[in-house]
C-alpha cells in the first residue's frame, strides 16, 4: 500500500489541502463573499455566476454543484453567503454540506440587514473556521483515496503526441494504486468515443458513454449549429489541429489504458474506483469545476499552447508536450512532457514523472497556478434563464 500524508475528514474522505471556503449561493452574494474572504487570511472565495433565475434540472444542477464543491475533501469548512431570495436557498445548501460532517456556517444578506452587517458577521465566523482548520494535521493515508481529474486546454499536436499519453500513463498508476481518475470533456470525445466504449466494464457503460456524446451533438443541432463550429477552437487550429475527430483522438489518450467503470452526470461523485467519465463541456473552467464538485482533490491539465487556469479548491498540475511553450510560459507550467520530443524519454518514463508529481502535490507541494493565485471557477448550465 502506498501512503501519502493528508487530512482525514469526518466522512472518511481524504483532503490534500485544508481550505476554508467562502461559498456564495448566488451571484448577488458573490461580491460580499469576496469581500469577506479578502478580510480573512486562510479563506478562499468561490466564483458563482448562477444561483437564481433557474428552474428544473438546471436549478438542481447548480445546487448540487455548490454542495459538491463544499463537500470536496480539500475543504475543511464552509461559510455559505446568501442573498435570501435566490433559487439556491443558502440555508439548504449549508445543511447539505454539513451532512458530510464539515463545520459549516451561513450568513444571509437580507436577514442581517445589508452587506456591511453580513461582512462583519461573515468575517467573525470565517476567522473561527480558519483557526479551527489551523489545528488540523496531515496523517498517513492510503493513496487509494486519491481522485484525480484530467483536463486539456489550448491543445496542439504535441498534446496528443506527448502530453496526453504521458498523463494517461500516470493515470494508469493512479488506478493501479487503487485510486480514481475522472476523464471529462464530452465534446472532445466525439469521433473517438467508440475507442473508450470498447474498454467499458459492461455494455450499458459503453452505451452511456455514446449517449452523452449524441446528446452533446444534439444540443448544438437544436441551436441550429454544429459543435464543429467552435471545436477545434481558433487557437487549436493555429496550433495545427484540423478536425474535432483529430482533437478527440489526442484527448482520449489522457484516459490511459484502464477499463471504464462508469459514466457520471456533471458534478456527481464517482461510485466506483478506477477510470470514470464525467459528462462536461469542453470549456476548461466549467469542466474542472464539475470534476472538483465530484470530489477530485487535484487536476492534471495538459496544454500545448499554454494556459494559467487554476482552481480555488484543487491544485492544478500543468503539463505541456510543447518544449517551446514550456520555455515561453515557464511561470505557468509544472511539467515539460516535451522532453519526449527533445530528449527521447519514453511515454512510460514521463508517466512515472507525472505520477511522482501527483504524489508530491498531494503531500503539499504547491503548483504554479496555486503560487500565482489562479482560482477560476464556473458552473455548466443545462437550461436558460427565466
Amino acid at each position: 500500500m502506498r501512503t501519502i500524508k493528508a487530512y482525514k475528514r469526518a466522512d472518511g474522505s481524504v483532503g490534500i489541502r485544508n481550505k476554508v471556503l467562502v461559498l456564495p449561493s448566488v451571484v448577488c452574494a458573490a461580491e460580499t463573499a469576496r469581500m469577506i474572504a479578502g478580510q480573512v487570511q486562510g479563506t478562499v472565495a468561490l466564483q458563482n455566476h448562477l444561483g437564481c433565475g433557474q428552474i428544473g434540472e438546471d436549478a438542481k444542477m447548480t445546487v448540487d454543484t455548490l454542495v459538491g464543491l463544499g463537500r470536496n475533501p480539500n475543504v475543511f469548512g464552509v461559510l455559505v453567503v446568501g442573498l435570501g431570495c435566490e433559487t439556491a436557498r443558502p440555508h439548504a445548501v449549508a445543511e447539505a454540506i454539513a451532512a458530510s460532517g464539515k463545520p459549516v456556517e451561513c450568513v444571509v444578506i437580507q436577514e442581517l440587514g445589508g452587506t456591511l452587517n453580513t461582512i462583519r458577521e461573515g468575517v467573525r465566523l470565517a476567522m473561527d473556521l480558519v483557526q479551527r482548520a489551523s489545528m488540523e494535521e496531515r496523517v498517513p493515508c492510503d493513496a487509494a483515496a486519491l481522485c484525480v481529474a484530467v483536463e486539456c486546454g489550448g491543445s496542439d499536436p504535441t498534446s496528443g503526441i506527448a502530453a496526453n499519453p504521458s498523463v494517461g500513463s500516470a493515470c494508469d498508476r493512479v488506478v493501479a494504486a487503487g485510486g480514481t481518475v475522472i476523464l471529462s470533456e464530452t465534446t472532445e470525445l466525439i469521433g473517438a468515443e467508440h475507442l473508450l466504449a470498447k474498454r467499458a466494464v459492461a455494455p450499458e457503460v459503453g452505451e452511456a458513454l455514446k449517449a452523452i456524446c449524441r446528446r452533446m451533438e444534439q444540443r448544438a443541432a437544436d441551436m441550429g449549429t454544429s459543435l464543429r463550429g467552435g471545436n477545434p477552437s481558433p487557437g487549436n487550429i493555429e496550433g495545427g489541429l484540423t478536425t474535432l475527430e483529430e482533437k478527440s483522438l489526442g484527448c482520449v489518450h489522457k484516459a490511459g489504458t484502464s477499463p471504464l467503470q462508469e459514466v457520471l452526470p456533471y458534478g456527481a461523485a464517482p461510485t466506483r474506483k478506477g477510470l470514470v467519465m464525467m459528462d462536461t463541456p469542453g470549456f476548461d473552467i466549467d469542466s474542472v469545476t464539475g470534476m472538483v464538485a465530484g470530489g477530485a482533490q487535484l487536476c492534471v491539465f495538459t496544454t500545448g499552447l499554454g494556459t494559467p487556469v487554476g482552481n480555488p479548491i484543487a491544485p492544478v498540475i500543468k503539463v505541456t508536450g510543447n518544449p517551446a511553450t514550456y520555455g515561453r510560459m515557464r511561470d505557468n507550467l509544472d511539467v515539460n512532457a516535451g522532453r519526449i520530443l527533445e530528449e527521447g524519454l519514453s511515454i512510460d518514463e514521463m508517466g512515472e514523472e507525472i505520477w511522482r508529481e501527483i504524489l508530491a502535490v498531494a503531500e503539499g507541494k504547491q503548483t504554479r497556478s496555486e503560487i500565482l493565485g489562479y482560482c477560476e471557477s464556473s458552473f455548466w448550465r443545462c437550461g436558460t434563464c427565466v
